[in-house]
């Protein structure tokens, strides 16, 4: 079994990237070696003749040992959209394959691995590949990022019972204070932990532009093998 977990989320946009990274800085002051991975991820730029995705490279920072970016991000897809659509407007088929092997080298130059999905759980990687089929082959726990707004108690009790039924098993949850106009926070996070069948591994603030060495105290990774 490999060792780390598969972020997803309730929804695309809600901060996976920034809850990877601060797990990544908190794995690191655990006194471990620790690398992020985007599998699939559309929306790139063309940087020195490569297609290049903002959240992988933010992975790529955050990691130590530093990865080779082809590893971290083995499908770029340059248009922002649906992985599934932005693969057919490349002329590319996503397999696991490349993944699996990317997957590899990481775990061996680290201890543990953070996976990071692409939108919510139930939005697929490719044309026959689910966020529960990748998250199953790398024997990853899931940690489900929660966008705190309203809507989010329905949003993450339904993710969290689609992740229990497609067989893996949810280590724990993150809040993330998307909306700074929501007043509700504090009595949503205490639905969402009677709600939720795992534990709360820490609620980060509205602070986009926050370092991920910040956003790692506000972590408790205890759960995360």
């Amino acid at each position: 079994m490999s060792h780390g977990c598969f972020v997803t989320g309730t929804d695309t946009g809600i901060g996976k990237t920034m809850a990877s990274c601060a797990l990544l800085r908190a794995l690191h002051a655990r006194g471990l070696r620790a690398v992020g991975m985007k599998p699939v991820a559309s929306g790139c730029e063309h940087i020195d003749g490569a297609w290049r995705n903002g959240d992988a490279l933010a992975l790529q920072q955050a990691s130590d040992p530093r990865p080779a970016y082809e590893d971290v991000n083995p499908f770029a897809l340059p248009a922002a959209t649906a992985p599934q659509l932005a693969a057919r407007e490349a002329g590319i088929a996503v397999t696991l394959a490349p993944i699996l092997a990317a997957h590899g080298r990481l775990a061996a130059q680290a201890d543990a691995v953070v996976v990071e999905g692409a939108g919510g759980w139930a939005a697929p990687l490719g044309e026959d590949i689910e966020h529960a089929d990748l998250a199953r082959v790398l024997g990853l726990p899931v940690v489900l990022v929660v966008g705190l707004r309203l809507g989010c108690l329905s949003h993450a009790r339904l993710t969290a019972r689609g992740i229990q039924a497609d067989g893996c098993r949810l280590a724990g949850w993150i809040g993330n204070r998307i909306d700074p106009a929501f007043d509700r926070v504090d009595g949503y996070i205490a639905l969402l932990r009677d709600a939720l069948p795992a534990p709360c591994l820490g609620v980060l603030p509205h602070a986009p532009d926050a370092a991920p060495d910040a956003l790692a105290t506000h972590l408790d990774i205890k759960a995360i093998p």
